[in-house]
């Protein structure tokens, strides 16, 4: 029994004739006298039109010949199901496309190669299943293909290889397409012979494929079957007694298409050779290697492969194979689950770069010491103790005796030998850490902290950005450091320690706070809180003016008994050294007294002034932070949860388990 070939159809007078929709012109060529001979065929797009511009002629239209201008299709297009796969490929398609800037293009192609390969296949026919037959050399695929068809249409024999190129075998019309996007040339489609096989109603729709050897010695052969099989719906691996638990299958091609279980048929081929139950042993073997390769075997009424074992030479099991791949092609969700296959694949693929280890993210803690170590860079508790010192400084000079305030005056003119330029003296500026230092540090930190547990590319763009962010930070806590007031920010010291803001050149908390000393305060500004921007005096209280007034009776105490006690000395008043003086000594104790009171009552307003300093100058450099660097960090957190959330959907329906 012979194969129906093009050139049967031909009459021998032709080959088939290339399309214009990229199939075949199966029909016959015109004879010498210009009618057609032999049978004619209707499936080719230049024949419909002729035989339709024909029957125009003769004023009636062909029977089953559709007019040239009737635009509808001719083949079924593929309908997805309503399952999850079209929900699935959208998650994907998204995935790819917000990954693209995070992620190589290396680890990204197997996951766009599914994406146009689905949007290929679900252009073509869903009538047609593609079923190619595989196997190694000499394992009888040629001749199992052959059995199938019902003709000798690939050729067998002793010579290897003996196939060279794929053949097709379409039981029905309009598989063009998919032939086409299997590069099968025309020379190489055929139809099964008329007869039982051809006009099995459970074979229509099938699409047989038959491969070259998957070990032959030509590199040719192996790049085609390796081609094929990444296209069509399901594959019959055939292996024989001898080589069934061969390597080369078993690590190249049935272990990485595990996951294909629900669309592949492992057939033992030449069981006619095995004496008693041998064959039924190696089929035993067969199902414990492939159990090995993680492929689920479809027993029990469970999904998954189909192994069988046959005799394609005697006949011995090939009608139960036909009858097999018969309702697998009825069922009509092959290529559906082909699909979810390499779906499952893409996603076991990209799990590492996707799946993050534990919870990683921001906490509040995370952001707490954050904000404490740039409040540390910054100097904000040597601001707040500046301007506590500030405040109880004015106070000293409102109600200060007068020779007080005159010795503080001297010391704050820096004189040398004063203690001002002897505390500056005791700094050692290689003890301290550099304010830019200590934020490099908070970054990286923080970095890390929100990167912890993430996959590596997205823990490196979170670290990027954190970096990039952080690029201008101090330079911009420095400003803020001199908006405030801060101690050693735009002064002439460094109280808060020798540094110039956040960027300057010792760092440090202050060490030489000496009442007065402009290098410990500031002396360029006031270290209160800002405000409009600008650092502001300390406010005095309501009482601060009888607080004065009483400094001054003090004084003028003083100066009266003073003068009194001068009198008498001189001759100018009448003796009486006991009254002037005890006028002198109550202005005498009087006055410090008046300065101890004013200094315990205001204690408590200057310490909470300077914790209202601390605050806003920590308040404001943990917003330059946030702005800078948490808003960016937690803008690609947010951007890996949007892509997480893609990759569940891609892998949740995920049906190898993986």
């Amino acid at each position: 029994m012979t194969a129906v070939t093009d050139e049967d159809h031909d009459n021998g007078a032709a080959k088939a004739r290339p399309r214009k929709d990229g199939g075949r012109e199966d029909g016959p060529t015109p004879g010498p006298d210009g009618e057609r001979t032999g049978r004619r065929w209707d499936d080719g797009l230049i024949a419909r039109r002729a035989a339709a511009a024909e029957a125009r002629r003769g004023g009636e239209p062909g029977p089953g010949v559709p007019d040239e201008d009737d635009v509808r299709p001719q083949v079924e297009a593929y309908v997805p199901s309503g399952g999850p796969l079209p929900a699935r490929l959208d998650a994907l398609r998204e995935l790819v496309g917000l990954s693209r800037a995070r992620l190589d293009r290396d680890t990204l192609a197997e996951a766009g190669r599914v994406l146009d390969e689905a949007a290929a296949r679900q252009r073509l026919s869903s009538r047609h299943t593609v079923v190619a037959v595989a196997g190694a050399t000499g394992s009888g695929k040629s001749t199992l293909f052959n059995a199938l068809a019902g003709a000798q249409i690939s050729d067998t024999g002793l010579r290897r290889p003996t196939t060279s190129q794929p053949i097709a075998c379409s039981w029905t019309d309009g598989a063009a397409g998919l032939l086409d996007r299997l590069a099968i040339p025309g020379r190489l489609r055929r139809r099964p012979h008329p007869g039982p096989v051809a006009s099995d109603e459970v074979l229509q729709g099938l699409v047989l494929v038959d491969l070259p050897d998957h070990d032959s010695a030509a590199t040719e052969h192996r790049e085609q079957v390796d081609r094929v099989l990444a296209l069509v719906d399901a594959v019959i691996w055939v292996v024989d007694p001898e080589k069934y638990a061969d390597a080369a299958l078993h690590e190249r091609y049935l272990r990485p298409l595990a996951g294909h279980a629900e669309v592949t048929f492992v057939v033992l081929n030449q069981t006619d050779r095995l004496p008693g139950e041998a064959a039924d042993l190696v089929l035993d073997d067969l199902r414990r290697l492939l159990d090995e390769d993680g492929i689920a075997l479809g027993e029990h009424g469970e999904p998954g492969a189909t192994v069988m074992s046959l005799s394609a030479l005697t006949g011995d099991g090939v009608p139960e194979l036909r009858e097999m791949v018969g309702r697998f092609v009825q069922d009509r969700t092959a290529a559906t689950r082909r699909l979810s296959a390499d779906v499952d694949a893409a996603a076991a693929r990209l799990r590492p770069v996707y799946v993050a280890e534990g919870r990683p993210g921001l906490g509040e803690r995370a952001r707490e010491e954050f904000t404490d170590r740039l409040a540390e860079a910054v100097g904000a508790a040597a601001a707040g103790q500046a301007a506590e010192r500030e405040w109880r400084r004015n106070a000293g000079r409102a109600c200060g005796t007068p020779w007080l305030r005159l010795w503080r005056w001297y010391e704050s003119r820096g004189l040398p030998g004063s203690l001002d330029r002897m505390g500056q003296a005791l700094i050692p500026p290689e003890e301290e850490l550099t304010a830019r230092q200590r934020v490099e540090q908070a970054v990286r930190i923080v970095a890390d902290e929100a990167a912890d547990g993430l996959p590596g590319p997205w823990a490196q763009a979170v670290r990027e950005a954190a970096f990039s962010g952080a690029k201008g930070l101090p330079e911009a806590l420095d400003e803020l450091a001199v908006k405030a007031g801060a101690p050693g920010a735009g002064g002439r010291g460094g109280g808060a320690g020798r540094r110039s803001g956040a960027t300057g050149r010792g760092g440090g908390s202050g060490r030489h706070d000496q009442p007065g000393s402009d290098g410990a305060e500031g002396r360029g500004s006031r270290g209160g809180p800002p405000v409009g921007g600008r650092p502001a005096k300390p406010p005095r209280p309501k009482w601060w003016p009888a607080a004065v007034l009483a400094q001054v009776s003090m004084t003028l105490i003083q100066i009266f008994g003073g003068l009194w006690l001068v009198g008498q000395i001189i001759g100018v008043l009448e003796p009486g050294l006991v009254t002037p003086a005890l006028i002198m000594l109550a202005g005498v104790v009087g006055g410090p007294l008046v300065e101890w009171s004013c200094a315990a009552a205001i204690r408590g307003p200057a310490r909470r002034y300077g914790q209202d300093a601390e605050r806003r100058l920590r308040e404001a450099a943990a917003a330059c932070g946030r702005a800078r660097v948490l808003d960016p960090v937690a803008a690609e957190l947010v951007r890996y949860r949007e892509v997480r959330e893609r990759y569940v959907t891609v892998a949740e329906f995920s049906t190898t388990g993986r």
